[in-house]
């Protein structure tokens, strides 16, 4: 091994076991494999992560630390471990990916202890960073990079196109399974007793002013072939094992041909799937597509709702043609089809007095109401509006002219309110008031416990009942205020899915 190695690392994204296959990694790993020689340390299947690394970089083998982040719980081991990296192994250079280091960028760069952030796919800027550092050649000019200048001037390369996803070199499985076994990471699910974590596409075509997708893709998209992306899960399959599929694209369903003919593949194979996509696309789906999702074992899909306001949706540039009332008969048309809809809301969007984004939010309450008694078996998950820096966009300034600033400081990022504003839970946003918060909040509770999830396997119909029970005046009335009683049964009897820690953006 030479002394330019490089050492990948995924921080811990969740808390228990509920880990996935580190596909992120997978991928800048399957582009530098046969260039460098490379390591990797996964902070979700390791007790004390810092050891693992400390111990790798004390060989002296190792000239490149990259390391993906996510938003929210990675940056707790993220932004520590590469300060301690710089303080004990200052010759060691610091690399970033990911959504956190793409979109905050200028205060990543500005800490003095990451030296380069990848902004967007890697498959190509990461090799060529790697080789120009290693042969003290330029990389001011490679694409998707973010670097700084010896007079501290933070400079963002230009963005490359999306590459043929089909050209890439396949993920190293292999090498992978020889540092931690491929089986654990496929967990118990709702779908299934092994569920694979599988990457399809990048990107999503659509300008959503509140998606931190937008500014590292640029409304552009690109997926595997559904050919190539069977043929990488029966791999694992026969492999490794599985029988169930987790889909963490930002938006799987772009082409009906290719979601079709994935689905004609994988039927045989008896495997449940998810994965997330948008109403206005799907609603315009054939029937016969969405039979065919169904025979081939789809069983639930995140749709963004976002909100049931036609106005609002124009005003946080959804784009497409989704409306309230599409919202509506899509969740009562996928319940005839036997596929679930996953609907979020994102309540608190910023308005011209308080009394409007009162108005609002009760507006959606009512709204998801509505969509319940269409279709009771639909999923709600709630978010409130968390600002994404896209910056131009007519919300983004809204926000900033409403007085809301992110952190100057990266290790701001590691108070638990900005941790829980980066998963939704927790806006920090001056329009709202803890009032408003905790109509929003104690409403969840509510519709949670009169509605309990399908994707808890463990709660048993004598829990439900219960449940429903108890908090059906709450829910028909609109008491939502103090549901401390359905707070306690729901600590005991009720895990609800977390998508921004479990699912697509936990990697």
């Amino acid at each position: 091994m030479k002394n330019n190695s490089v050492l990948l690392f995924n921080p811990r994204a969740v808390s228990n076991k509920n880990y996935r296959i580190p596909n992120s990694i997978l991928q800048v790993a399957a582009a530098i494999e046969g260039k460098f020689e490379w390591a990797v340390v996964d902070g979700n299947r390791e007790q004390d992560p810092w050891e693992k690394i400390e111990a790798y970089l004390k060989t002296g083998k190792f000239k490149f630390f990259g390391s993906t982040v996510m938003p929210g719980p990675q940056l707790r081991q993220a932004i520590p471990f590469t300060k301690k990296i710089r303080a004990q192994f200052p010759e060691v250079i610091n690399i970033w990916g990911g959504y956190f280091a793409s979109n905050q960028y200028k205060v990543v760069m500005e800490s003095d202890f990451v030296d380069f952030v990848i902004n967007g796919p890697g498959d190509h800027a990461f090799p060529a960073l790697l080789e120009a550092l290693s042969n003290n050649q330029p990389y001011e000019f490679i694409p998707n990079l973010i670097w700084k200048t010896e007079k501290k001037e933070i400079i963002k390369n230009s963005k490359e196109t999306l590459v043929d996803q089909d050209t890439l070199p396949d993920y190293p499985y292999a090498k992978l399974n020889e540092y931690y076994p491929i089986e654990k990471y496929l967990r118990p699910t709702h779908l299934g007793k092994k569920t694979i974590a599988y990457h399809s596409s990048l990107g999503c075509p659509f300008t959503c002013s509140f998606c931190a997708v937008v500014p590292i893709y640029e409304a552009r998209w690109k997926g595997k072939s559904a050919k190539t992306v069977y043929n990488d899960i029966k791999f694992i399959k026969e492999n490794y094992g599985g029988d169930a599929i987790e889909f963490h694209d930002n938006n799987f369903f772009v082409s009906e041909k290719r979601t079709v003919e994935f689905s004609n593949l994988i039927a045989p194979h008896n495997m449940t799937w998810w994965g997330e996509g948008r109403i206005d696309t799907i609603y315009k789906y054939k029937d016969d597509s969405l039979k065919a999702m169904r025979d081939s074992g789809c069983k639930m899909i995140f749709l963004g709702a976002e909100s049931g306001n036609d106005k609002i949706l124009d005003n946080i540039d959804k784009g497409g043609k989704q409306t309230g009332e599409q919202i509506k008969e899509f969740a009562a048309r996928l319940g005839s089809f036997g596929i679930i809809p996953e609907y979020s809301f994102v309540l608190g969007f910023p308005g011209l007095s308080e009394q409007e984004v009162t108005e609002q939010i009760e507006a959606e309450i009512n709204f998801i109401k509505e969509v319940k008694s269409i279709n009771p078996a639909t999923e709600i998950i709630i978010y409130l509006y968390s600002p994404v820096p896209t910056e131009g966009s007519d919300l983004y300034q809204k926000i900033l002219d409403a007085g809301f600033s992110f952190p100057k400081k990266l290790e701001d990022w590691l108070s638990p309110s900005w941790e829980n504003f980066d998963l939704r839970k927790n806006p920090l946003t001056p329009w709202l008031t803890p009032k408003m918060v905790d109509r929003v909040k104690g409403f969840e509770t509510v519709i949670n416990a009169r509605f309990p999830t399908s994707t808890d396997a463990k709660i048993t119909n004598f829990q439900k009942t219960v449940m429903k029970n108890v908090s059906a005046f709450r829910y028909n009335y609109n008491i939502f205020k103090y549901p401390y009683e359905l707070k306690v049964l729901q600590k005991f009897w009720l895990k609800y899915r977390q998508p921004e820690i479990e699912g697509f953006a936990s990697e």
